[in-house]
């Protein structure tokens, strides 16, 4: 049925579709890294100097790509480090002292002033209602200062075996998917997928998923908001493709990224700019990949050309749902069973590389961190 939905366009309704526990538990889906306090940014130059005098400290001290570097600079690279102590307690984190330094001197004063705070604000609560919820986020940041407010130690575990994972904009207006070198950290403004296979990306940059995160996501303004309880978790992935329907999706997949960055590069656009000319009327190289992209992705569903790609995919949800109520098994995200040979689907490019963030670019000011606008 046809009906204004919660994205405010007339598509199918599709706020009725079932979590999918073989997306809920796959793992497939992170916000990425809440760094919570400037203190762990350093620029590149700084970075530089600390990793050329202390070579150790490449083992906390990472490239941190935001939402607004990825789609808006031309390379897409991050301009800045985190100092990243995941995985290491008080007097571990000591082994790298000017990094150790400079958060004790920069955070930790500040989050012993927003737990004494927080600490004056829970007692007021808990005087006025001794029942009243109440938060102890800050004192919990206290208890473990050294460290991101929330570093997503699930998502590096899931990130620690790839060389390279999927992102895009966690709020975003265009459909703009890109892969990133695991060597770099991603920040809080990206929605993070941990799979380095082409397939996966290409099922994630198709028109049917785009289609389906626009009508099941929450909304900000104009621009929408991936979640991965309402997005992720409830997206159908094709279940029986062929191995030459898998071997397509990649190989458009990788056509598709290769003409961008030709794009960019040609014509001296970020992927914002690029996405933004598609908006305009006229031919555009990139529409021309985009649906070679969508037709394969179609073939590996079973989707008919003229089929409604949102009715398609929420009848699949029910028939999915259905079959994991029953206790059978389902296809979740990821490379499915006939895929083969996962090297084959696994191509090279990717943001950052082996390239260090761009040195030349840290003199400019930057704007706070920002999703797509």
């Amino acid at each position: 049925m046809a009906v204004v939905n919660t994205a405010l366009s007339f598509d199918t309704d599709v706020t009725d579709a079932a979590v999918l526990a073989a997306c809920a538990k796959a793992g497939g889906c992170y916000q990425g890294q809440t760094h919570g306090h400037q203190g762990f940014l350093l620029s590149a130059e700084e970075a530089n100097k600390e990793l050329r005098e202390r070579p150790a400290s490449r083992a906390v001290l990472f490239p941190y790509l935001t939402a607004d570097e990825l789609l808006g600079e031309s390379d897409s690279l991050p301009t800045r480090y985190v100092i990243d102590f995941t995985g290491c307690d008080l007097l571990s984190s000591r082994r790298f002292p000017r990094l150790y330094e400079r958060v004790g001197r920069t955070v930790l004063p500040d989050r012993k002033r927003a737990a004494e705070r927080e600490k004056a604000r829970t007692g007021e609560a808990l005087h006025a209602d001794p029942s009243a919820l109440v938060n102890r986020h800050h004192a919990n940041f206290l208890a473990n200062w050294w460290c991101l407010s929330y570093p997503r130690e699930e998502m590096l575990r899931a990130l620690a075996m790839l060389p390279r994972y999927i992102v895009c904009g966690r709020v975003t207006k265009r459909p703009v998917f890109e892969f990133v070198s695991s060597a770099i950290r991603p920040n809080d403004a990206l929605t993070v997928f941990p799979y380095a296979d082409d397939y996966s990306f290409g099922i994630l940059q198709s028109d049917a998923h785009w289609r389906w995160f626009v009508n099941r996501c929450s909304t900000l303004t104009e621009r929408f908001r991936y979640t991965s309880n309402t997005v992720f978790d409830t997206f159908a992935w094709p279940q029986d493709p062929t191995k030459a329907q898998i071997e397509a999706v990649a190989d458009a997949a990788v056509a598709l990224r290769k003409l961008r960055r030709t794009l960019m590069k040609e014509h001296q656009l970020s992927l914002r700019e690029l996405y933004r000319s598609l908006e305009s009327p006229g031919k555009h190289p990139l529409k021309g990949a985009q649906a070679a992209l969508d037709g394969a992705v179609r073939a590996a569903y079973g989707m008919g050309k003229s089929k409604d790609p949102l009715g398609f995919l929420l009848d699949l949800n029910a028939r999915l749902a259905a079959r994991e109520s029953e206790g059978e098994t389902i296809v979740g995200p990821g490379l499915p069973p006939r895929a083969g040979n996962a090297k084959r689907l696994i191509t090279a490019d990717c943001v950052g590389g082996a390239v260090s963030p761009r040195p030349s670019a840290v003199s400019r000011a930057r704007a706070p961190l920002t999703a797509d606008g």
